[in-house]
């Protein structure tokens, strides 16, 4: 990256510190989750993305078949896990300890998760945008 590009960029970012004792709480995806914003987006100046999903009891349903725009995104499991499913017909349990990258515009389907859950989860750049969309073709359930 030439030196003034790198510049500017790193002119617009700043340090940014999220409290566990102070949390943000922010609107999500879905209602069915808590989303702690960590603050990254802002401090990347739209960058970058980060927040905490949090549940408190298991998904009463799928999210349905969906896409994120964006150039990818990346969750580790804090506690709990998830399964889901992926458009080339994997169903992945994503447990503790675990992480995955997801590419954008990768059409997905969470289908069950622990009573329980937390991920973390980061995408770039700072704006995740969600479209549902049909499952894939020829996709049985």
């Amino acid at each position: 990256m030439p030196d003034n590009i790198a510049a500017t960029t790193r002119s617009q970012q700043k340090v940014g510190h999220a409290r566990l004792k102070e949390p943000v709480l922010v609107k999500g995806r879905r209602e069915f989750f808590q989303y702690r914003d960590l603050g990254v987006a802002e401090a990347s100046a739209g960058g970058m993305r980060a927040q905490v999903m949090m549940a408190s009891q298991g998904m009463s349903r799928p999210t349905g078949w969906h896409y994120h725009e964006c150039d990818g995104q990346f969750i580790y499991i804090l506690k709990g896990w998830v399964d889901l499913q992926f458009e080339d017909g994997r169903t992945l349990r994503v447990e503790q300890g675990d992480s995955l990258f997801i590419p954008g515009y990768l059409r997905h389907n969470e289908i069950r998760t622990s009573a329980e859950m937390e991920i973390l989860e980061v995408s770039t750049p700072g704006v995740l945008g969600t479209r549902p969309c049909d499952p894939p073709a020829g996709w049985k359930d």
